[in-house]
């Protein structure tokens, strides 16, 4: 009978021993090799998904909680844009786009969904017209996380000039104001255009012949350029009742518009007159490209101390800002390009670098002469959070030729203010001491061109 105590023969340790280290071997191979194991891959999640439909452009935003990528393109006969995401599903989020598209849009008539092949979802959008769209990401900013942005663009886009003499009303033909816009149409006249005559000096313009009373010189329109600031993606500053900048300050400027355009010989454009967004240096170009007179952007303040009170009047400064909070809210109302959302890749930012470093000192000085005018009104409207024009390197007054001014109507972030705000009757009160602000300037500053009748 064999000995159960005896030790076990050494080839059997041997064995056992082998054994263990083919298994930790391994094992500690399956450790090595799990971290390269690819996952699968999961769908992103569709958080939000938002359009802005508008004369000038659509916009379809799509919020997820990664990034992805898209390619596009488009087909004629229909008009329709083709986009496909990669990496996103079918559900309920995507499929929401569908409702959001309103009959009034000026670009899309239709969207179609489907899932394309996996993890691939193709949109499809009939169109009306031909469109130069642009499509492009966003990396989270603020509130907004990962964002697909959809810009359709028309491929032909409307001069801005041209559509403002579009929209102006059609007044009777004795209106002294129809016989102006009937005049510029004809013939477009640009500061400096007109030279005083001085019979007997080589090179004056020669004096006009002498004419009825019914066809006396008269002065240009005036165009002035109203700016709200924010829109679309870019709500601004919100009060704690829940009220957008992007919306009272629209509200204000078609109140302050609809003034401008009943004075006789001026008229108002806006660089934005719905709920979209527009970035910094277009809404510059936009004020260049209608030859405006003046500029004036629209906000409505906020501070992280409900207390802070008052209206302010800002002009670009070259030398830094006047104050600390000046230098604050220039860098915030700067950062509306990244909320926006701002196609990077479809601008020459040399170009726009150029544009934003024109500014002179007599524009600079101009645009103080305008805020002085402005705040001599609105301090009988409420109270002035500084009795002075503040000065900062706001992009958004940085027009080369163009007196510009930034107007902080109140604060959104105090809730007095807030609910003046809201107010039609305080809106209104904002755009009558505007409006005389803008009186009281070209009272004091004429412009130097003046149009006279042909013939």
């Amino acid at each position: 009978m064999a000995d159960r105590t005896a030790p076990p023969r050494r080839g059997v340790l041997d064995d056992e021993s082998a054994a263990n280290r083919r298994r930790l071997i391994g094992a500690a191979a399956t450790l090595i090799l799990l971290p390269v194991i690819p996952r699968l891959a999961q769908a992103a999640t569709i958080l939000a998904v938002r359009t802005w439909p508008a004369e000038e452009y659509t916009r379809i935003t799509l919020e997820m909680d990664s990034e992805l990528k898209a390619e596009h393109f488009t087909l004629d006969n229909p008009h329709r844009l083709v986009v496909d995401i990669d990496g996103l599903a079918m559900n309920a989020g995507i499929n929401e786009l569908v409702s959001k598209v309103k009959p009034d849009d000026p670009y899309i008539a239709s969207v179609r969904v489907a899932q394309n092949r996996p993890n691939v979802v193709r949109l499809v959008f009939d169109l009306k017209q031909a469109i130069a769209p642009q499509v492009f990401t966003l990396k989270p900013v603020g509130d907004y996380q990962y964002r697909l942005v959809l810009d359709l663009y028309p491929q032909v886009a409307q001069d801005p000039l041209v559509a403002l003499l579009k929209k102006q009303p059609a007044p009777a033909d004795d209106d002294p104001l129809a016989r102006i816009l009937d005049d510029i149409s004809r013939n477009p006249v640009t500061p400096g255009d007109a030279a005083p005559s001085r019979p007997g000096v080589p090179g004056s313009v020669p004096a006009p012949r002498p004419s009825s009373p019914a066809k006396t010189a008269r002065r240009r329109v005036l165009t002035i350029a109203l700016d709200p600031g924010h829109g679309g993606e870019d709500p601004g500053a919100i009060g704690r009742g829940g009220t957008r900048e992007k919306d009272v300050v629209l509200q204000i400027a078609h109140r302050l518009k609809a003034r401008i355009d009943a004075q006789p010989g001026m008229r108002a454009y806006l660089t934005r007159d719905g709920d979209y967004f527009v970035p910094l240096n277009v809404r510059v170009q936009k004020a260049r490209r209608v030859k405006a007179d003046l500029f004036v952007s629209i906000h409505a303040d906020a501070w992280i101390k409900p207390s802070a009170s008052g209206t302010s009047v800002f002009a670009l400064s070259r030398r830094g800002a006047s104050s600390t909070a000046a230098r604050w809210l220039a860098n915030k109302e700067n950062a509306a390009d990244l909320i926006g959302g701002v196609n990077l890749g479809s601008q020459d930012r040399q170009v726009a670098k150029v544009l934003l470093d024109l500014s002179t000192t007599a524009q600079i000085n101009d645009s103080l002469k305008v805020g002085r005018a402005f705040l001599d009104e609105l301090k009988d409207v409420g109270r002035l959070h500084k009795n002075s024009v503040e000065q900062a390197g706001f992009a958004v007054l940085k027009a080369p030729d163009i007196p510009s001014i930034l107007v902080e109507t109140a604060f959104i972030s105090n809730p007095s203010e807030e609910r003046l705000l809201r107010s039609s009757a305080h809106q209104d009160k904002l755009a009558i001491a505007m409006m005389t602000g803008i009186r009281s300037y070209f009272d004091d500053n004429p412009p130097l061109a003046s149009v006279a009748d042909a013939g």
